[in-house]
């Protein structure tokens, strides 16, 4: 079960050290410092972030497809030989360079709403990366909370093996006396030097663990092995958390809450989008189109006559209006005035035919699909089809997510259960050895019987350890499945 572990997030609540740095972190880590820093350099969870600004930029790009594309053009080329002048259209004998500017805006005024449903899937499809970050978030969560209770496990072991090696350590000494009164036999004192000896490589054997999972938990942060680092034991007992909510009501929260039901959720409503995204293209498209142009063409005559000539006439009232007797005669009622011709040559520079040579043209276009090699509907139908997968995906996860929560819920059940009776074992067992070392102490049984029941004393132990942090652990699995906070 993948996403149990992050539960152990709820039951540590110390402060968060402010540096992030391994130049500057603190030799004793809270899970919540472990989780943090895992978060914060984790190269899958970069990769998760850069797959949600993709849809994001996949959503504006949709969104700024409704706004007219401008675009604009220049072209210069020279041709040699007969050709066709583009600015006169005149068939002409020589080498001829031109220019040609000009831009081109189009609106999409109806396109099957293909459009509007586009930006609709690839907005859905945004929200689905998002949770699928978050899902990325609690599987790296998961992992360091695994490896940090491991941790914590094994450091209560190393406490629990070096409290042994104490007792037997201070027996051996108590019998070293005995038996140099008089009061035991040797054999004795060596049988208990070889529990010690036993009880040391215990310690080492223990030591080598914890030094593994440190090893481990440095390696899911990123840090060298070189850099000093320890876990600190989070201050909870199996008292502090309690199982409040059944198997059915766990799940009907989670389903509200995971990212990975709403990731399936909004990956079918992206899919229906699509579908009718597709369907877009079997309807008519009308678009608005202008364009605006204009050219260059070295074949045109550098320079040009420019007529300014003029009408000549009286304007006696000084109203701008030329009076009727300034006329030289009448022509279908109208006056007639004296035309004084004004010509004088110009260069007809490039600037020049670039002003005379404007053109524009406005098309309003609609564009009929008839047939196109059956691309359009191939298309509907695999969008139909990416619609069920979807759908079919969706139902996976929330079936995995049920089979998820019932089984914590079992887990959880059964720990309390395994803890209970292990914290009683522990207490059979510690007045069981507090008896057998009064006996031996008094010589009423042998060795081998206070060995006995020391080591079943530490396993005793052991095993309480692992049911604690076991019972702990389910029980924040349920936490997190109700969307509770972590921290």
């Amino acid at each position: 079960m993948k996403k149990v572990s992050v539960l152990i997030l709820s039951f540590f609540t110390l402060p968060f050290l402010a540096s992030a740095q391994v130049d500057s972190l603190a030799t004793e880590w809270t899970l919540k410092q472990c989780i943090d820093y895992a978060l914060a350099n984790s190269l899958t969870v970069k990769r998760s972030t850069y797959a949600v600004e993709t849809s994001e930029v996949d959503y504006d790009e949709a969104k700024y497809s409704r706004l007219p594309s401008v675009n604009g053009q220049v072209s210069y080329g020279s041709s040699w030989g007969r050709g066709l002048d583009p600015v006169s259209n005149d068939f002409v004998t020589q080498q001829i360079n031109s220019s040609n500017i000009g831009a081109q805006a189009s609106l999409p005024l109806f396109n099957g709403m293909r459009i509007h449903s586009a930006i609709k899937q690839l907005r859905t499809a945004n929200a689905a990366a998002e949770q699928d970050l978050a899902k990325t978030k609690n599987d790296i969560t998961i992992n360091v909370a695994t490896l940090f209770i491991n941790v914590v496990f094994n450091k209560e072991l190393v406490e629990n093996a070096k409290y042994q090696l104490a007792s037997s350590q201070q027996q051996l000494d108590r019998t070293k006396k005995q038996v140099a009164a008089g009061s035991l036999a040797k054999s004795e004192e060596l049988n208990l030097d070889a529990q010690v000896a036993t009880n040391e490589v215990n310690l080492v054997q223990q030591e080598n663990a914890l030094a593994l999972s440190l090893l481990q938990l440095k390696q899911a942060l990123q840090i060298p092995a070189s850099q000093p680092f320890d876990v600190e034991i989070p201050a909870i007992e199996p008292q502090d958390v309690m199982l409040t909510q059944s198997r059915d009501e766990v799940f009907d929260i989670a389903k509200q809450v995971m990212p990975e039901i709403k990731a399936a959720e909004y990956k079918v409503q992206s899919s229906e989008f699509a579908v009718k995204a597709a369907r877009g293209n079997l309807y008519p498209r009308l678009s608005l189109i202008g364009n605006i142009n204009t050219n260059y063409s070295s074949a045109a005559s550098p320079r040009r006559i420019v007529d300014e000539g003029r009408f000549l006439y009286d304007d006696s009232n000084g109203d701008g209006v030329a009076d009727l007797d300034a006329a030289i005669g009448m022509s279908n009622g109208q006056p007639v005035y004296t035309y004084v011709q004004n010509s004088h040559m110009e260069n007809y520079n490039a600037r020049r035919q670039f002003e005379d040579n404007i053109y524009r043209t406005v098309t309003l276009q609609l564009s009929i699909p008839i047939f196109n090699s059956y691309q359009a509907r191939a298309s509907v139908r695999r969008s139909v089809i990416q619609r069920e997968v979807a759908k079919v995906s969706a139902a996976e996860t929330a079936q995995t997510l049920r089979q998820d929560v019932e089984t914590a819920y079992n887990n959880a059940v059964a720990s309390s259960k395994s803890y209970n009776a292990n914290t009683r074992q522990v207490q059979a067992r510690e007045e069981a050895f507090r008896m057998m070392k009064q006996r031996y102490e008094i010589g009423a049984i042998n060795f081998v019987e206070y060995q006995v029941s020391e080591n079943d004393l530490y396993r005793a132990k052991s095993d309480l350890l692992r049911a604690k942090y076991d019972f702990i652990f389910r029980t924040k699995v349920l936490d997190l499945y109700q969307g509770k906070s972590i921290y």
